[in-house]
C-alpha cells in the first residue's frame, strides 16, 4: 500500500500563483490504517513531507529528512482522492518546516477531507486551519530535543487537538506528568502517552499510568504491531 511517487508534474498555470508556489517536497504518499491518536484504526491517506529541523534520538522516520520529490498540490489531491477515504494525515519529518504545508492543509479541508496534522511541536501551529486536528508532540528529555519545544503552542491548542508524549524512560515519564499538571493539558485537549518502541516496556508505562490515575490515553503504534517497521505502513 506504499504509494510510488509520480514523476515531477508539468508546470501548471494558476491565476496569480506560480506553479512552484503550489508544490511541496513529498517523501511518500500511502494508504494505511492510522496507527496513533484517537483516530487509530481508521483507513487514512498519509502525506509524508520531506525535512525536519529536529533529530530525536529515537526517530523512526529518518528517511524523510532528505530526498523526496516536488509534487504539485493538484497531483497530491488527485492521489489522495484515489484512495476513497475521508481521512487524511499530513506528517513528516516535520510538515510545518515547509511553509506551503499550511496552504495544502487548507485545500484538503476545502476539498471535504477530515484532516489531521502530526507535528513535533517545535514550530508555531497558530496559523494551521482551524478545521485541522493537530496531533502535537511535546518532546521529553530522552529525545534530545526537549529544548526545542515551542511552548506558546499550548495556548493555540483546540479541544479536539491532542498532545503526545513519547516516553523512553522513567525520567521521561516524570517530566511528562509535570507538564501535564503544570499546563493542565487534559483540560485543554486529549493527551497521549506512548512508549518508545523497543526501549520503554509498554506494560510498565501502562502500570504507571494506572497507578497515578492519569487522565491520558495510553497508546501503542498500531501500524508497527501489524506491519513491524515496514515503510509506507
Amino acid at each position: 500500500m506504499h504509494g510510488k511517487p509520480s514523476a515531477l508534474p508539468v508546470e501548471k498555470a494558476t491565476t496569480g500563483v506560480s506553479s512552484r508556489e503550489r508544490q511541496l517536497k513529498v517523501s511518500e504518499i500511502f494508504f494505511s490504517l492510522q496507527g496513533e491518536s484517537s483516530r487509530a484504526g481508521l483507513p487514512t491517506v498519509f502525506i509524508r513531507l520531506t525535512g525536519c529541523p529536529l533529530r530525536c534520538r529515537w526517530c523512526d522516520t529518518e528517511y524523510a529528512f532528505h530526498g523526496g520529490q516536488w509534487l504539485h498540490f493538484d497531483d497530491i489531491l488527485q492521489r489522495v482522492k484515489s484512495h476513497q477515504t475521508p481521512y487524511v494525515c499530513v506528517t513528516g519529518g516535520e510538515p510545518l518546516a515547509q511553509k506551503r504545508c499550511l496552504t495544502l492543509l487548507e485545500e484538503l479541508v476545502q476539498a471535504g477531507f477530515s484532516v489531521s496534522l502530526e507535528t513535533a511541536g517545535a514550530l508555531p501551529i497558530k496559523d494551521v486551519h482551524p478545521a485541522v486536528k493537530i496531533i502535537m508532540d511535546l518532546k521529553a528529555p530522552d529525545s534530545g530535543e526537549a529544548g526545542r519545544n515551542h511552548w506558546a503552542n499550548i495556548d493555540a491548542l483546540k479541544p479536539e487537538d491532542e498532545v503526545k508524549f513519547v516516553i523512553a524512560s522513567q525520567a521521561d515519564y516524570h517530566w511528562s506528568v509535570t507538564q501535564l499538571e503544570k499546563y493542565r493539558l487534559s483540560e485543554r485537549c486529549g493527551v497521549l502517552f506512548s512508549p518508545v518502541a523497543q526501549i520503554m516496556p509498554p506494560r510498565l508505562l501502562a502500570e504507571w499510568i494506572l497507578r497515578d490515575h492519569l487522565p491520558v490515553r495510553f497508546q501503542m503504534q498500531l501500524h508497527k504491531i501489524i506491519w513491524d517497521d515496514a515503510r509506507g505502513k
